[in-house]
């Protein structure tokens, strides 16, 4: 080990974890929020601002919202509603339009969902809280947001600093680190690593882990840009007979889809003339690009990881997992991992839980991601340039115009769907736990910003509360009341949000003890 550096390396961390975009972000918040010590490393200097996720779904900011966030992520989601106004008025869609800009309701490949159409009194919308105003969060400013989250709560982020190799051992991993400014390399001695370091993560690659999948069929680009010539350009998604093209909400934004294969260089900039000729190719007009603001190509690459840990090596967002994206799915499937990854690593760093917890990482997100996939999958289908599935996006539109076609995709789409598999057999275990209004003015949420678990006590039970004796630090107890819902007794809510046990006032489920040491070991003291 080189110990000529800038760095401590003999300092030793829980967890390192590499990659400093918003899943890694938010993974080494959890962390820190867990009580582990964590090191993130990220080769970039700056938050990456080139076009990329434009929007959160609804577990998302749920998520987020529980953290204490969704005040800044309010402020993000307005200065893009600012900038989608602002397209509006220069494609003559202005201020005399009496027709408000579109509540965020998403597509489905390209088949834009009309918000008036979902039926928002569907059960599975129930109780997420304030969220459905935000959803237009484009994925620099989140990633800044979650910068300043990370740093408030001590996370230690290195800058311009490549993971280069690492050795795992029964004790822990030794991870070799390279500054990109050319100084010495070094190492760094840590409980745990976390691969957080994109679809190319050589975190995966080192693990040994598989990652199989199907082969891409298409080349996108999607780019904030100066061009004349655009005024024949639709705005929203639209297909031709070459492929598919989307145009706005932002000023400058274009992207396309040709299904010509893979481009044979992903690495090297997009230029000005490789967008125009493709977006000519796809529109059919002479739209002219003289400059890129920001840029990217993307695939329908879809490959998922075959478990998300080997040893002490675990994987989170697109080191785990690729596919395109349609639906805008990736941000929000890391942002999945993180929440579900955080708290069970730092339980099992501070000796609260069995390592065997960490198999329920796999088994929990790896199903999701699986689903995933298959969507992005059937949206390519959808969205091919030849007569069988021009016929199927028939259909498909047809049925996205209906009420339940619409609430149906949304749901998808929101991933307000989703549910972990736990024991128990009351309908809220497994599932997103309902934000609460409280009798004291509280909200459920509003009880979670620290990290930490929940046991809540809805009908003023003694027995309850003290079943959380031994679990101080790890599990908060709160006695309230909540007037909407009369027929709940208790709630045991996972840090992440999710509901481990649950009991109604009819005595049904109403021991919580096997579900506090399945989540959080053995008490203390037992």
């Amino acid at each position: 080990m080189d110990t000529q550096n800038t760095h401590n390396t003999e300092t030793n961390y829980d967890v390192v974890v590499s990659g400093a975009g918003p899943v890694g972000l938010l993974l080494a918040a959890e962390l820190t929020l867990g009580g582990a010590r964590v090191l993130v490393v990220e080769r970039l200097a700056d938050v990456d601002e080139t076009i990329k996720a434009g929007g959160l779904n609804s577990t998302t900011t749920v998520a987020l919202y529980r953290r204490g966030l969704l005040p800044e992520l309010a402020g993000i989601h307005e200065e893009a509603m600012s900038r989608f106004k602002e397209f509006r008025r220069t494609h003559g869609e202005g201020d005399n339009n009496p027709v408000p800009p579109p509540k965020f309701a998403g597509h489905f490949s390209g088949i834009m969902l009309r918000a008036d159409l979902l039926d928002e009194s569907d059960p599975a919308f129930a109780g997420l809280g304030p969220v459905d105003r935000v959803g237009l969060v484009p994925q620099a400013p989140l990633e800044r947001l979650l910068g300043r989250h990370a740093d408030a709560l001590g996370v230690e982020v290195r800058r311009q600093v490549e993971l280069t190799g690492f050795d795992t051992d029964e004790e822990g991993v030794t991870v070799r680190l390279a500054p990109t400014d050319g100084s010495a390399p070094y190492a760094v001695r840590a409980g745990w690593l976390v691969g957080c370091d994109g679809g190319r993560s050589l975190v995966r690659k080192l693990s040994g882990i598989g990652f199989p999948g199907t082969a891409p069929e298409i080349t996108g680009y999607q780019a904030i840009a100066d061009m004349t010539g655009t005024e024949p350009l639709s705005g929203g998604w639209n297909t031709t007979d070459v492929g598919t093209y989307a145009f706005g909400p932002l000023p400058g934004r274009i992207l396309t889809v040709e299904f010509d294969g893979p481009p044979a260089d992903r690495q090297s900039p997009v230029t000005a003339m490789e967008l125009q000729a493709s977006v000519r190719r796809v529109t059919g007009v002479d739209v002219t690009v003289h400059k890129i603001h920001s840029s990217t190509r993307f695939t329908d690459n879809c490959r998922q990881a075959e478990t998300y840990r080997a040893g002490r090596v675990l994987l989170a967002g697109d080191a785990a997992h690729v596919h395109s994206p349609f639906g805008g799915q990736g941000l929000n499937l890391g942002v999945g991992d993180a929440m579900n990854l955080g708290w069970k690593l730092a339980l099992v760093v501070n000796g609260r839980a069995p390592v065997e917890l960490l198999d329920t990482y796999t088994a929990e997100r790896h199903p999701i991601g699986a689903w995933v996939l298959d969507w992005t999958r059937a949206q390519i289908a959808v969205m091919r340039p030849e007569p069988h599935s021009r016929a199927l996006r028939s259909v498909v539109t047809d049925l996205a115009g209906t009420v339940d076609g619409t609430t149906y995709l949304v749901k998808r789409i929101s991933g307000v769907w989703q549910r972990y598999d736990l024991p128990g057999d009351h309908p809220l275990t497994g599932r997103s736990a309902p934000d609460l209004e409280l009798a004291d003015g509280t909200c459920l949420a509003d009880h979670l910003h620290h990290g930490r678990a929940l046991l809540l006590d809805l009908a003023d039970d003694p027995k309850l509360r003290a079943r959380a004796d031994g679990y101080e630090g790890v599990v908060d107890v709160l006695t309230a009341s909540c007037p909407g819902r009369p027929e709940l007794a208790g709630l045991l809510v996972r840090p992440d949000g999710f509901t481990a046990w649950a009991a109604d006032t009819d005595g049904a489920d109403g021991d919580p003890s096997d579900a506090l040491r399945l989540w959080f070991g053995v008490p203390v003291g037992a």
